[in-house]
């Protein structure tokens, strides 16, 4: 069985949640704004940035790396 890299520390740990919960948080509320003002699906689209680094955070929060 292969061995899993686990290298966060819990204020890592803890960083990465919160970072994961803000640019989800903010995508969120970016893409209600967007909607809410009748914005045509291409600037919509950007908003795959902030929920990958919102996705990321909390991949990276519970796996420990």
């Amino acid at each position: 069985m292969a061995a899993v890299a686990r290298n966060l520390l819990p204020g890592g740990r803890r960083r990465r949640l919160l970072n994961g919960i803000v640019f989800t948080a903010t995508a969120v509320l970016a893409g209600t704004l967007m909607i809410g003002g009748h914005l045509p699906q291409g600037p919509r689209l950007a908003l795959a940035i902030p929920f990958y680094f919102g996705a990321l955070g909390f991949l990276q929060y519970r796996d420990h790396t």
